[in-house]
């Protein structure tokens, strides 16, 4: 065992009579996930109290049964820490908020190998990362596209990173954006349900597909406000996939203004764009609601429209 792993031991009780080993190790160790016990009994780093190595994760429990967990040191990320500002609107020892502002790419890729969010979290959270599948890395749960600004959350354990993919996968984190969109809806609130996929004429876009191709995305919009040829529209998001609303709207006829993929031409609004230097979607996450997933409370958070939207807003008004 190196000097640098922490030994961890587990008591089996009567809740876990006959479970399976990572069952009960998951439900004793919350810090940790399954799938990440499930790995370190495959390695050998889980014994019982006889010192003997345990690597069947399905061997069966029973109460007053002692496992030994040997956890490694989290390995160090790939990527490299950067001291980016950030505006972190809540932090605990599971989890991080973050109101991104446009321009930031949220993780690094091909194009964007640092400068990004990531980067800029491997700063702030140095030494608090208890590893994301044994690398000390944060655990990016959703995203939000670069030119796009508001509010998104990060695991920064493998439990925490485990229970918010599980809230993201059966839909139940509430998400609300506000978007400035050509033209007026009517009806002026609606709900859109679609398949998106890969475009087939350009891959680098999204594109409504026909039932059965792609991923299923439902979108529910209202119209806040009319403005001159426009309107701000609030878009709650039942499912989140890639380039969701923005597709949508444009989808719906009301393209996002400032939008490059999928705005068209928007010919009328580019007097008023080119003025105010606007180089991006109107696009905002304003609201992010859900359960924490390791003290099981219920959190909500809001981000106030930036000052270039609400300089759009001001130019658009009647």
């Amino acid at each position: 065992m190196g000097e640098t792993n922490s030994i961890i031991t587990a008591e089996v009780d009567e809740n876990f009579a006959g479970a399976r080993l990572d069952k009960a190790l998951a439900g004793l160790v919350p810090a940790l996930s399954r799938e990440r016990l499930k790995s370190l009994i495959l390695d050998g780093r889980v014994s019982s109290a006889r010192g003997e190595a345990v690597r069947d994760p399905s061997r069966k429990v029973e109460p007053g049964q002692s496992y030994l967990l040997d956890i490694p040191e989290a390995a160090p990320a790939e990527a490299t820490a950067q001291n980016i500002p950030l505006n972190i609107v809540f932090e605990d020892d599971h989890l991080v908020v973050v109101d991104k502002p446009a321009g930031l790419v949220v993780h690094p890729a091909a194009g964007n190998p640092d400068g990004t969010l990531v980067n800029a979290l491997l700063h702030h959270c140095k030494g608090s990362l208890s590893g994301i599948g044994g690398v000390a890395r944060p655990g990016i749960v959703h995203r939000i596209d670069k030119d796009t600004s508001g509010l998104l959350v990060v695991a920064k354990s493998d439990a925490a990173h485990e229970g918010l993919a599980r809230q993201f996968k059966d839909h139940s984190i509430s998400r609300r954006y506000l978007a400035i969109v050509s033209g007026i809806p009517a009806p002026p609130a609606g709900k859109i349900d679609t398949w998106i996929g890969r475009s087939e004429r350009d891959r680098k876009k999204m594109a409504v597909q026909n039932e059965g191709r792609g991923k299923h995305a439902v979108t529910h919009y209202r119209t806040m406000e009319a403005l001159k040829g426009a309107a701000l529209v609030e878009c709650r998001l039942e499912t989140g996939r890639t380039h969701q609303v923005r597709v949508h709207m444009s989808h719906i006829g009301h393209p996002l203004l400032g939008d490059p993929i999928y705005g068209g031409r928007a010919t009328a609004f580019r007097r008023i764009i080119n003025s105010l230097s606007f180089r991006r979607q109107a696009l905002h996450a304003a609201s992010l609601g859900f359960i924490h997933p390791i003290k099981m409370e219920k959190l909500a958070f809001t981000s106030h429209l930036p000052d270039d939207m609400q300089e759009l807003l001001s130019q658009l008004r009647v």
